[in-house]
């Protein structure tokens, strides 16, 4: 039985959507927009999905390497780059763990970030990419940690996030890790469905009240900087 292929095609390129692997959202269409890198850079993308930065940045001459904890994630990025005529390295594994001892201009990742109520996470890789532990913050505060180590001379770290993680709560985590935290960008967006679910949970989290009253219709989205000095 053939059960169809979901075909992405963006920015001249076509990007195979396997089962177990997200298709891209509004935010790593952002997270693309935004993600500036230039020919000759050593890149690395935590969390690479199907490979859709990882792709766009090779083919804007940077060397990427790619990872992702998701072994069909990873055989994907190799497949998307393969079909897009580009060299991405990816690799399996943990955040930083596949990359241990080596440095990048660029450390960048769109990663799971929706704060999750306790009892409410699941196994499968799709639940798993909406998956910010209790705050939202537990694959970030491990990215935002490891960085220093894996950024060469004046490199930078570049990530997302939802305004109800809070702004000042991630500057001041960039600062506190010893880089120059900035806005790169931001864009209003279509509150998240899985968000309404989650909404009593999210008011909770929601140090800094950026949620409106009642129902939301949309979020902002920030794409935040970290310079090594």
């Amino acid at each position: 039985m053939d059960d169809g292929l979901l075909l992405y095609a963006w920015r001249d390129c076509v990007f195979r959507v396997p089962d177990g692997v997200q298709p891209p959202k509004a935010g790593s269409r952002f997270f693309c927009r935004h993600l500036d890198v230039r020919a000759g850079e050593r890149v690395l993308e935590i969390g690479a999905g199907l490979g859709l930065a990882a792709v766009l940045a090779a083919r804007a001459g940077a060397v990427v390497v790619a990872t992702d904890i998701v072994p069909a994630a990873v055989t994907s990025v190799r497949a998307n780059a393969a079909l897009n005529g580009v060299d991405v390295d990816a690799r399996v594994g943990d955040g930083y763990a596949p990359v241990r001892g080596e440095r990048f201009d660029v450390v960048c990742s769109n990663p799971p970030q929706m704060p999750t109520p306790p009892g409410a996470d699941r196994d499968d890789a799709q639940a798993a990419a909406d998956n910010g532990g209790t705050d939202g913050w537990a694959v970030l505060d491990a990215i935002i940690a490891g960085a220093p180590q894996h950024l060469a001379l004046r490199g930078r770290l570049v990530f997302t996030i939802f305004d109800f993680l809070g702004l000042k709560t991630a500057l001041a985590k960039v600062e506190a890790a010893g880089l120059v935290p900035s806005v790169r960008a931001r864009e209003t967006q279509a509150f998240p469905r899985i968000g309404y679910e989650r909404l009593a949970h999210l008011r909770l989290m929601d140090r800094e009240a950026t949620l409106p009253p009642g129902r939301p219709t949309t979020v902002e989205r920030l794409m935040i900087e970290g310079r090594a000095r």
